[in-house]
């Protein structure tokens, strides 16, 4: 008996342990999670927005307003929820879908005043005996309507509720178009830094190639099939993003092209680091540095000139530029009329052993001021020996460093403010392009690329 006694004592008392131990692992993790029913709310509400706000992102169209009708319906707590746009209803969830024609029918008309509205019961006539829908609301979108069927007279706070809720899906179909509008205006200067390849380095090439073709015809041979390739690239119909090992192979092809013309006069010094062949950046944005250079800097001087192109690895990101020691460029040219300033923030970073910014003033005994390398009508100066910010002006003068059949080309180049552009909205606005210049000392543009970065990839249109 004491036995049978003693043993239901360990039990119980090995059971009173486990719930205690219940009992604490429970209130730690209540301490540790959303405490009130204040938090609980707000965080069950952010988390149902966010639920809701990645498919509308991509719009309003039937998949994304499939995905996202669950989730408002939950936000507003309707009975029943649609969104349309001005022809169909793209979803509905919940009850009253039988509502189908009165509801776009409503919609068509909140869409066109452009006012939230309010629908009574009387305003849904059914012929179901049992129909639970007793009223609605109705707020126009971007394109569309949302329309949330209630079981009861709607209420003041079920209408601000809706009117909130279409208010904030409103937002993201704004920003989504305007992602759709950044998408349009990369691929149309992707277009048109392929529709403005400048016609004197077509006809230019086409004239070095014929020169060979019977002194040299197994010459002219390799650079037809290099002007193919380079043409093939530049043209290309996929991808906002490339590699930098696709740039320089492309840019080999440029100068392979441009030493047929050139000869001994011009010298080409590559210094690339392996690890960051693999860096994504927006397609076409070294070539027109090098034909800048080449044409701008080089074809004006007197004898030899060297191109040089750096890229090396700097930890999170990679620099590159592209130098060349030729005519420079004059900094007066900066108060002529039509400049425009890159776009950039104040602040300047350390780039090797210069003052380089994505933008504003770089520092040092070099004052900074300044724009791009002269492209068509555009010319880059700096301010005295000058380092050249991103945030510097850009002269719209009509004035070329080179010379004669190459200034007749004004107008015809995309200039580096294209490149400059297309690096700030893929990076940000610290990763512009840097211009170092003066008159006779040659001409260095350096840029940042980071090696990672969301959306960035070789081959992404």
């Amino acid at each position: 008996m004491r036995a049978n006694l003693s043993a239901a004592l360990a039990v119980l008392a090995l059971l009173a342990a486990l719930g205690a131990t219940v009992y604490g692992v429970a209130r730690l993790r209540a301490r540790r999670g959303i405490a009130t029913a204040t938090q609980r709310a707000t965080y069950d509400v952010l988390h149902t927005v966010g639920l809701a706000a990645e498919p509308l992102r991509a719009g309003l169209s039937p998949p994304s307003a499939g995905k996202a009708v669950r989730h408002l319906r939950a936000l507003i707590g309707a009975a029943g929820l649609a969104i349309t746009d001005p022809s169909r209803v793209l979803a509905f969830d919940g009850i009253g879908e039988h509502h189908r024609d009165q509801v776009l029918a409503a919609a068509a008309r909140a869409a066109s005043s452009g006012r939230p509205a309010v629908l009574a019961g009387r305003d849904l006539p059914c012929d179901l005996l049992d129909c639970p829908i007793r009223g609605a609301v109705v707020v126009p979108l971007r394109g569309g309507a949302l329309v949330a069927l209630a079981d009861g007279p709607p209420a003041p706070g079920f209408v601000q509720a809706t009117r909130e809720t279409g208010r904030w899906v409103a937002a993201q179909l704004a920003l989504a178009e305007l992602e759709t509008s950044r998408a349009r205006l990369a691929r149309a200067e992707v277009r048109a830094l392929r529709a403005q390849i400048s016609p004197h380095f077509i006809y230019n090439a086409l004239t070095a190639i014929a020169s060979f073709v019977r002194t040299d015809p197994e010459r002219a041979r390799e650079l037809i099939l290099e002007f193919a390739e380079f043409t093939r690239y530049s043209f290309r119909a996929h991808g906002e993003f490339t590699t930098l090992a696709e740039e320089l192979r492309s840019i080999d092809r440029y100068l392979t092209i441009e030493r047929a013309r050139f000869g001994e006069r011009l010298q080409v010094r590559l210094q690339i680091a392996p690890e960051v062949l693999p860096v994504g950046l927006p397609f076409l944005c070294l070539q027109p540095l090098v034909e800048n250079a080449v044409r701008h800097g080089l074809s004006a001087k007197p004898g030899m000139g060297t191109v040089s192109i750096v890229a090396r690895d700097a930890g999170t990101e990679c620099h590159i530029t592209v130098e060349d020691d030729g005519v420079g460029m004059e900094p007066s040219v900066l108060t002529g009329d039509g400049g425009r300033a890159l776009a950039g923030a104040a602040g300047s970073v350390a780039f090797g052993s210069e003052a380089v910014a994505g933008s504003g003033v770089a520092a040092g005994a070099e004052a900074a001021a300044g724009s791009e390398i002269a492209t068509g009508s555009e010319i880059a100066t700096g301010s005295g020996a000058a380092a050249v910010s991103g945030a510097a002006a850009v002269s719209g003068a009509a004035a070329g460093s080179g010379g004669g059949d190459e200034s007749a080309d004004a107008g015809q180049h995309v200039g580096l403010s294209n490149v400059d552009d297309r690096l700030r909205a893929a990076f940000g606005d610290q990763f512009g392009l840097v211009v170092e210049t003066a008159p006779g000392a040659g001409t260095k543009v350096s840029m940042r690329v980071p090696k990672f970065h969301p959306g960035v990839r070789a081959g992404r249109s």
